[in-house]
């Protein structure tokens, strides 16, 4: 939590980020994934300083709990002084202790952020899915809460007044505006109607220019003129010599019968593809079902 400190920006996590979507996928399946594809509505979570504050925090939590399907899990909320936003107890369950920091009395709005997070923890943590590092597996989460519906809960609990700030999160804003994006070209769902601070809308804004970029990389049919360029150039030296720009994401390798195939990662969950180089081809994501158009 960046709470009146500086605010990391850019994309540093970016890697960890489409590895964290790709591993959704495998662990839920496309089929699992599409079930979320409804977000959280800002009325669910609603929170104004006339409301109890640990009912009102334990109503939140409940709809946390019914939006990520964990019926037989209860989370006990109780607030506490300490540097992080919010813990949570992994147990066996049913039950869970959520703390959130004491500065969520007072701040009341951003506790369905804290909680979507620490509730994905449990999902997560129940599916047992996990990233090796600690810090790596706090991507994980952030990601997996916003590609499953709650995360513009976290990005919208970004705010700049002057010289103040505050962050929920370890993403940046920029990534959580990414994996926002991400999330509305697969389920057309806009939620940027759902953002009470401007900082939050421009950061999605700049995630989703991030996220178009992605559907424009070569072999990709929609790729720009400097794309198919450089696909081209590096295509005549392959595979004897790999892309010739570190930026490129595409490799070429033969096949077992000498055969040139090109393999690239699909612009939706970033599963690698291998396809023949023939001219246009019509791929199909085995993993999230994308249909990719390609000029190889």
């Amino acid at each position: 939590m960046a709470n009146g400190g500086p605010v990391e920006h850019g994309y540093p996590h970016l890697d960890t980020v489409r590895a964290a979507v790709t591993a959704l996928y495998r662990r839920l399946s496309y089929d699992t994934v599409q079930t979320f594809d409804a977000s959280v509505l800002p009325a669910d979570v609603a929170f104004c300083d006339t409301d109890d504050l640990h009912l009102g925090s334990q109503r939140v939590a409940r709809e946390m709990v019914r939006h990520f399907r964990l019926p037989d899990a209860r989370m006990i909320v109780g607030f506490k002084d300490m540097t992080h936003a919010a813990n949570v107890e992994l147990t066996a369950g049913p039950e869970y202790f959520v703390e959130l920091n004491d500065r969520f009395r007072t701040h009341r709005r951003d506790i369905g952020a804290a909680l979507a997070h620490e509730v994905m923890h449990v999902y997560l943590h129940r599916l047992d899915l996990s990233f090796p590092s600690v810090r790596e597996n706090e991507i994980l989460t952030d990601t997996a809460t916003t590609y499953l519906g709650a995360g513009w809960l976290l990005l919208d609990a970004y705010r700049e007044h002057g010289e103040a700030s505050q962050k929920l999160g370890y993403l940046t804003p920029e990534e959580f505006g990414y994996v926002l994006a991400k999330r509305s070209l697969v389920f057309h769902e806009d939620p940027s109607v759902w953002f009470t601070s401007p900082q939050a809308y421009t950061a999605y804004q700049k995630g989703m220019a991030r996220a178009r970029q992605d559907e424009e990389q070569p072999p990709l049919s929609a790729a720009g003129w400097a794309g198919r360029r450089r696909y081209a150039r590096d295509r005549r030296h392959a595979p004897a010599a790999p892309p010739s720009q570190p930026g490129a994401s595409y490799a070429f390798t033969p096949d077992s019968g000498g055969r040139l195939r090109v393999s690239f990662p699909c612009p939706t969950c970033h599963q690698r593809i291998r396809v023949p180089v023939r001219g246009r081809v019509r791929a199909r994501c085995s993993l999230c079902r994308t249909v990719l158009e390609c000029d190889t």
